[in-house]
């Protein structure tokens, strides 16, 4: 089922209300997903759990980071008025890039934002957190891309046959189209983003 245009519009309200919905979970339940996890697997192979839990959480900072990366590679091929719009773009498709590799790199980089702050949070909250932003991501793209195949026909089927929609391929699957990055626009439209993740290494 897409996504309805209330919540195309406001999408940047619904990632956050996720958010801010998971993180108190901590009320039903009182257990560090991470410290659970690194409990865990200090007994089983007989290691320090709160070293396990400082490498967990580094680990986590450095997922972030990576998303961060990838939303600045994918939003420095798009103008930050197209990644930040309150209605879907069809006008021209955007084949280059990150886009060579999964169609939604944005959505792909905020669910792995939600992977990596969910370690923050208590285990039913991350479980919460990732199933609601895989949920809120998937209607999404229905939505966009009903709109992009009834804008571009022919050449948008082609390239989703050629590329796949949220799991990113190991190399790419299409040509480049020549188009040139602008990382300086990307690095501003995800600054926000990078204070995330500049947050989460600090934490860990």
């Amino acid at each position: 089922m897409k996504a309805t245009n209330w919540e195309f519009t406001n999408r940047a309200l619904v990632f956050g209300l996720i958010f801010a919905f998971t993180f108190p979970l901590y009320v039903i339940d009182h257990e560090n997903c991470t410290a659970v996890l690194a409990n865990w697997l200090g007994a089983r192979f007989q290691m320090d759990a709160d070293r396990l839990a400082q490498v967990l959480f580094a680990g986590a900072a450095c997922l972030l980071i990576v998303a961060a990366l990838i939303r600045t590679w994918a939003s420095a091929y798009l103008q930050a008025e197209v990644v930040y719009a309150a209605e879907v773009k069809t006008q021209s498709l955007v084949a280059d890039g990150p886009y060579r590799f999964v169609r939604n790199p944005l959505y792909l980089a905020n669910v792995l934002m939600a992977i990596s702050l969910g370690a923050m949070m208590s285990r039913t909250g991350f479980v919460v957190v990732v199933a609601a932003m895989l949920v809120f991501c998937y209607r999404l793209i229905i939505r966009e891309e009903a709109e992009l195949q009834a804008s571009q026909g022919e050449q948008y089927e082609r390239y989703c046959k050629a590329v796949p929609r949220l799991m990113p391929s190991l190399g790419p699957r299409i040509a480049s189209a020549g188009c040139r990055a602008r990382w300086a626009a990307g690095f501003k439209a995800e600054s926000w983003y990078w204070g995330f993740a500049a947050a989460l290494v600090v934490f860990a």
